[in-house]
């Protein structure tokens, strides 16, 4: 028996077997039903990707990278948080990368990259991978050679390394220092891990990045107040977390969005602490961009 054969997510589903000769009703409460369960096994690993979160919120404060490395549906989905971070956190692009087997620039998915650790390996350490970074490997199988070799010069350059798969006991798990092994049973449709283990990865990449962000001062309340207002849409949106944060009316929430270029941070501060667009900025510096505690500092 190959390895692979052992794996959860390679394993076929009973519940499927007939798949394709089911109804198309039939295929989607098969399908729904099977992703019920995805949230809960993510709830399973909450502990630990508490850890790997406050992991990552240290490395980042005190001046270190995130590093997604990935093949296949992992790898980007890993690319999707990473470019996520920039619009979402007001994070420079070089704090979040993502690195993909076989290359972001491609039209066509190149599978077969994923089997070399030591293109892995070379490409984390063409970014200048060091210590005080962190790197989060992905891979459903928990056992990808790309991300492995990437994993092992992470170790060696003295970064933080994390796991995130969805086999427990895995060569990827084995080798980070944090495992998050979502087991979320055999795919609807079998070894198609693009369904419910990337379902699954999702949820994590989602829950490492916003809480490490809100650790980190870019979350006020449950507002993403370091977006960057950079079209019309988005300024809409930068206007509304503005209101919502202070209960200001629209010609005030207007005025202190001019006054504060557009800064959403400054104009909640400016607002709700009653200052002046300088003192805002200055009260927000001195608070390492934490609006709760700028507006502390005014009491």
């Amino acid at each position: 028996m190959q390895e692979t054969d052992r794996l959860l997510t390679e394993q076929g589903n009973p519940r499927s077997a007939k798949f394709d000769s089911m109804t198309t009703a039939d295929m989607l409460r098969v399908m729904n039903e099977e992703d019920r369960g995805v949230p809960e096994a993510v709830g399973r690993c909450l502990p630990v990707i508490a850890q790997a979160v406050d992991r990552i919120a240290d490395a980042l404060a005190g001046g270190g990278r995130l590093f997604y490395v990935g093949a296949g549906t992992s790898g980007r989905l890993g690319v999707l948080d990473a470019y996520e971070c920039p619009p979402t956190f007001g994070t420079p692009p070089e704090l979040v990368q993502a690195l993909l087997a076989g290359g972001l620039h491609k039209t066509e998915a190149d599978e077969s990259a994923e089997d070399d650790a030591e293109q892995g390996a070379a490409e984390l350490a063409e970014r200048g991978v060091r210590a005080g970074d962190v790197v989060v490997g992905i891979a459903a199988s928990g056992r990808t050679p790309y991300v492995l070799g990437a994993l092992a010069c992470a170790a060696d350059a003295g970064a933080a390394t994390i796991a995130v798969s969805c086999n427990a006991g895995s060569p990827l798990g084995r080798a980070a220092e944090l495992a998050i092994e979502v087991e979320v049973g055999p795919e609807v449709l079998t070894g198609s891990t693009r369904l419910k283990a990337g379902t699954a990865q999702k949820l994590v990449l989602n829950m490492l990045s916003t809480a490490a962000m809100a650790k980190l001062g870019k979350v006020y309340r449950n507002l993403m107040v370091d977006m960057q207002a950079s079209n019309g849409k988005l300024y809409e949106r930068a206007r509304r977390m503005v209101a919502m944060a202070t209960g200001a009316g629209d010609e005030e929430v207007q005025t202190a969005m001019a006054a504060s270029g557009g800064h959403v941070k400054t104009a909640i501060v400016l607002l709700l602490a009653g200052v002046s667009a300088d003192e805002a900025r200055a009260r927000l510096a001195a608070a390492d961009g934490r609006v709760r505690e700028a507006l502390q500092a005014s009491l």
